[in-house]
């Protein structure tokens, strides 16, 4: 993944409904981002062909009564990610294990900003 910040949006797949949106940064390995009720952590790996995997572990930052987040609303989910990516986009797949279900999703990323 080249090092940016990247607009995401998740919808999850396997039919059930829900989708969101945030901004991450990939950086040298690590990923940093969130949204207006979660905060993501992780890292990555990256080859020379264009493909990628990491781990992220998804947390609440701010409660809200009327929002439902997309990976639950309890404690920390841990998510493995694989994707594709371009010098300005990309593209993840992911399986995030909430409680004792597994969520499917798919997300797209594009990319706002350099950081070096």
């Amino acid at each position: 993944m080249k090092n940016g910040l990247y607009s995401i949006h998740v919808v999850l797949l396997d039919g059930r409904a829900g989708k969101g949106s945030g901004v991450v940064m990939f950086r040298d390995g690590k990923i940093l981002g969130g949204d207006a009720y979660m905060f993501y952590t992780g890292s990555y790996t990256a080859k020379n062909d264009g493909t990628f995997r990491g781990e992220v572990l998804v947390q609440r930052h701010t409660p809200s009564p009327d929002a439902s987040p997309l990976f639950g609303s309890g404690g920390p989910v841990g998510i493995g990610v694989t994707g594709t990516y371009t010098d300005t986009a990309g593209t993840m797949n992911g399986t995030a294990l909430v409680g004792k279900a597994s969520q499917i999703f798919h997300a797209t990323l594009r990319k706002l900003a350099d950081t070096d």
